[in-house]
């Protein structure tokens, strides 16, 4: 069964999906042996009982990544995607727009240079540099939206064309200003219900408060799981880490939102 592209949680309106997740539930956590569990399949309520198991099956199971499920009681793309496999789950690997595919192309290469900062935790580097630089800025500032418009800029002289990408190494900036650029934006908590919103080649923000953020490239969608290619960071998958890293990160840690400039000429 497909995701239906919004979160089921306590007072879901279609009983059909209710019913549908109700009979996953019990046979994956065997619930015919716990009948003080097992839920009625017949009933297309997603109440109290329900809630605790999903809690349950949340408890006993990790994300693709091996990592933890959130255990809330309700059934995100993540939670969806370990009950009725990867298959439901919405899937994207390729950029549709065809600057957006090179501007992919042009991220893959620096991470496989490999980039690091010179010294380490400087924000210097040669590499470094010549993303600030093309921001307007000097060693020493955070580069994560720096590097995304380096590798924008790199990809329109390639294709001969305008880009699109506000000039900014802001990523709060970034976001304020990408509408008046022709982008469009998805709001943080429409991608968590319906990861089928994003694609690859679109931007995340995340927004650290006090005016700091974090940003980074969407190279390929797995229901509730990002592949990211992002500048700034590393293994600790924070803002100031000494890198061009790959990471994976669940739509959930996107506070903020998407940029997506596909069809911007």
């Amino acid at each position: 069964m497909l995701f239906p592209g919004h979160t089921i949680k306590a007072g879901e309106s279609d009983a059909s999906i209710v019913k549908a997740l109700k009979a996953q539930l019990n046979r994956v956590l065997s619930l015919a042996n716990e009948p003080s569990l097992r839920l009625d399949e017949s009933e297309g309520t997603f109440g109290a009982k329900m809630r605790q198991v999903v809690k349950l099956f949340q408890a006993r199971h990790v994300d693709p990544e091996g990592r933890p499920l959130k255990q809330d009681g309700e059934v995100g793309a993540i939670t969806w995607s370990v009950l009725f496999g990867q298959q439901s789950v919405p899937q994207a690997a390729t950029a549709i727009d065809p600057l957006l595919a090179e501007v992919i192309k042009v991220a893959r290469f620096e991470l496989d240079r490999p980039v690091r900062e010179q010294p380490t935790n400087s924000n210097r580097g040669p590499d470094v540099e010549k993303y600030l630089a093309s921001v307007g800025l000097g060693g020493g500032f955070s580069w994560c939206c720096a590097f995304t418009y380096w590798c924008f800029q790199q990809a329109s002289t390639q294709l001969g064309r305008r880009n699109p990408m506000v000039k900014t190494g802001g990523c709060l900036k970034h976001w304020q200003d990408a509408p008046a650029r022709g982008a469009k934006l998805i709001a943080a908590g429409a991608a968590q219900a319906n990861p089928g919103l994003l694609r690859p080649g679109m931007l995340f923000i995340m927004d650290h408060g006090k005016g700091l953020g974090h940003t980074g490239l969407i190279v390929s969608v797995s229901g509730g799981l990002l592949n990211t290619i992002e500048g700034n960071t590393d293994a600790s998958r924070t803002r100031e880490g000494g890198g061009v890293y790959a990471l994976v990160r669940r739509v959930s840690e996107i506070n903020k939102g998407y940029i997506d400039y596909s069809g911007v000429a």
